[in-house]
């Protein structure tokens, strides 16, 4: 038997990553699994977002665990179109007793040169997005009275960041609707949490695109520069692995998980040690 036996999670972002991860993750402890993601390019991102073939992909991975998976095209920016994700959860499975609301983007610019767009494309996916999720799905978890949130905001929702103001402004802004959200739905006995990562091996950061705002004092800087400065906090600096961030949403969402609510999990490798 596994730890979420017969439950229904509805994952954003879920085409490749950390949305994947947790995808499989969950899926391999008995849950059947709603991804969504845009699948498509947002102008301001300057690395390739996932894509209809990674949606598929994802799929058919949580299918070889033996669960069931839909996977719907469908931006987390548009309330209209996680409304529907929220809808075909429950018509294809009855309930929703999970939500990982895990989509986001990553850009960066000084704040006296960041054009407009690039702002308000990460604050709509990373924050709006994240308020529209909750949106769609709590409605139908304050029905039954049972649920378990978990949001994606970063260990830079805990610090700053030079060179990522949009990004910084964004998860820290998710940890703050994360706690506003928990006390909200304390009688309703709903958890919502959120995770808070460092540097992730996913394609967001493993890419020549996004290398210079994680080692802005170095010209042209490579993956190996990247890795070199995550070894420098300790104890344990190397870059995480996704599953790692899916195992501790796993407590979070699972039977040992209920007194968790309203926190901000870090799992950052060393990094929070020098924030509060």
């Amino acid at each position: 038997m596994g730890k979420l036996d017969d439950q229904v999670a509805v994952i954003t972002g879920g085409a490749r990553g950390q949305g994947r991860s947790h995808a499989m993750t969950l899926a391999a402890e008995g849950a059947d699994i709603v991804i969504c993601d845009i699948a498509a390019p947002i102008a301001s991102v300057p690395y390739p977002l996932g894509t209809d073939d990674d949606l598929a992909e994802t799929a058919e991975l949580v299918e070889e665990t033996g669960r069931r998976c839909v996977a719907i095209k469908a931006d987390v920016r548009s309330r209209s179109e996680m409304d529907a994700v929220a809808e075909r959860a429950v018509a294809e499975f009855g309930r929703i007793d999970i939500l990982l609301a895990n989509a986001g983007i990553a850009s960066g610019a000084p704040i006296a040169e960041m054009d407009e767009r690039m702002w308000q494309d990460t604050i709509d996916v990373d924050l709006t997005g994240i308020f529209h999720s909750f949106r769609a799905v709590v409605p139908h978890m304050i029905a039954r009275r049972s649920g378990r949130i978990v949001a994606t905001s970063s260990i830079v929702g805990r610090m700053g960041a030079a060179g990522a103001g949009n990004y910084v402004a964004a998860k820290w802004g998710v940890i703050g609707l994360v706690k506003t959200l928990a006390l909200e739905l304390v009688p309703h006995g709903i958890t919502v949490n959120a995770v808070l990562p460092g540097g992730v091996r996913t394609p967001m950061i493993m890419n020549p695109a996004m290398f210079p705002a994680m080692v802005p004092d170095i010209e042209n800087p490579t993956l190996e520069d990247v890795e070199a400065m995550f070894a420098k906090a300790p104890p344990n600096g190397d870059l995480i692995v996704p599953e790692e961030v899916s195992q501790a949403v796993l407590l979070l969402v699972g039977e040992y998980g209920r007194h968790f609510n309203g926190e901000a999990i870090t799992i950052s490798g060393g990094m929070s040690a020098g924030t509060t």
